[in-house]
């Protein structure tokens, strides 16, 4: 299914992955009975070694994300970053097998009221060069074995608050909006709270700052190889989108999204082709080009 580019009035976004890593009895990570989690000692440091990588590559992505600069330039470099960096860890076989690592999801450089899934390609003539002012938000994503980290960010270009000159208007609400409405979630995140208790909260900081939490935006419980699992946290909970409510368990990670806007919050598909997509998991593939398989195995995570 396409994950297309959406369109808003200025808003800011923030991705991280947090861990519930309080230790817990488990089973040994190399059976294969046993979706191993953060309460093993190596799937906390494979990880942590995503998480380095990522921020690595967005610090590098928001040096050069000023004004002049290619969006297409930026998501590549944001990619390479990530492939050069898993190429140097994890060099030796594990039961005669490497570790598979990389890029967890496309590097996304969504620009004002796009909100996400910005990845143009080079053959993309009509994406346009960065500007002063422009509100810029960045997604980039790296899994070790299967364990994935993912990241957001947002700047404004060509703006750099001091006490002195700081940021001010609808784009200060949104930034700050968002900041703290991920601290207080990521406070929520913890065994025995409820996914519902989380909603409620980023509810109150968006009315403190005058905006609107983005609708149709879900934050996903990470497991090995799934950027988007079935346990969710709804970011804005409205007649037409609602989830059963759920309670956090130890050791858990989740991807943590939070989009703000200075609009009403609602979502509408840009006009811009779609780059980035996701494979139905639920649904099996027989392919009789030789082609098409080679390329099936190269772009789908097992």
């Amino acid at each position: 299914a396409p994950c297309c580019s959406r369109k808003l009035p200025r808003l800011i976004r923030h991705k991280a992955a947090y861990m519930q890593v309080e230790v817990s009895p488990g089973g040994r990570e190399d059976d294969p009975n046993v979706d191993a989690d953060v309460s093993h000692s190596d799937v906390c440091t494979k990880y942590r070694e995503a998480a380095k990588i990522v921020n690595l590559a967005l610090q590098g992505i928001l040096l050069k994300a000023q004004a002049g600069a290619s969006i297409v330039e930026l998501c590549k470099f944001g990619d390479g970053i990530i492939a050069q960096k898993c190429a140097t860890i994890f060099q030796k076989k594990v039961k005669g097998k490497y570790i598979e690592k990389g890029v967890a999801f496309p590097t996304c450089v969504s620009v004002n009221e796009c909100v996400c899934h910005n990845c143009p390609l080079e053959s993309d003539q009509d994406q346009p060069l960065l500007k002063d002012g422009d509100v810029v938000k960045v997604d980039v994503g790296c899994y070790i074995d299967g364990y994935i980290s993912v990241a957001a960010h947002t700047i404004v270009v060509g703006s750099k608050a001091t006490p002195e000159c700081p940021i001010t208007g609808q784009k200060a609400d949104v930034l700050m909006a968002a900041h703290v409405a991920s601290e207080v979630a990521v406070k929520l995140l913890r065994p025995g709270n409820t996914n519902s208790q989380v909603t409620q909260a980023l509810a109150k900081v968006a009315d403190a700052y005058g905006v609107n939490v983005v609708t149709g935006v879900l934050s996903h419980k990470l497991k090995r190889f799934v950027i988007d699992g079935n346990k969710v946290i709804l970011m804005h909970e409205d007649v037409d989108q609602k989830v059963e409510t759920q309670t956090f368990e130890l050791n858990e990670v989740y991807s943590v999204d939070i989009v703000m806007s200075s609009g009403d919050g609602k979502l509408r598909e840009a006009q811009s082709r779609t780059t980035v997509f996701k494979r139905a998991v639920d649904k099996n593939y027989r392919l009789k080009m030789r082609a098409s398989r080679y390329l099936f195995n190269e772009v789908c995570l097992p």
